[in-house]
């Protein structure tokens, strides 16, 4: 059976926990940040976890992570 390939798109924006859910990062912090505060940009910085509803989905774009 052949290999599946990964998905790079979603190789570079979620990476898989110890636990085997997937951690990435927040939107709206990549342009037209002078209007934004420094507490919004700061919390903007950290990772999240991503929704259950989304992990059939990530399992299928990332089946060796």
């Amino acid at each position: 059976m052949p290999k599946i390939k990964t998905n790079r798109g979603a190789a570079k924006r979620f990476k898989r926990t110890a636990t085997g859910r997937f951690k990435r990062s927040q939107g709206y912090l990549n342009h037209i940040l002078t209007k934004k505060s420094t507490k919004r940009k700061r919390h903007l910085r950290g990772q999240l976890i991503a929704e259950p509803a989304d992990e059939k989905a990530l399992r299928r774009l990332l089946p060796y992570s």
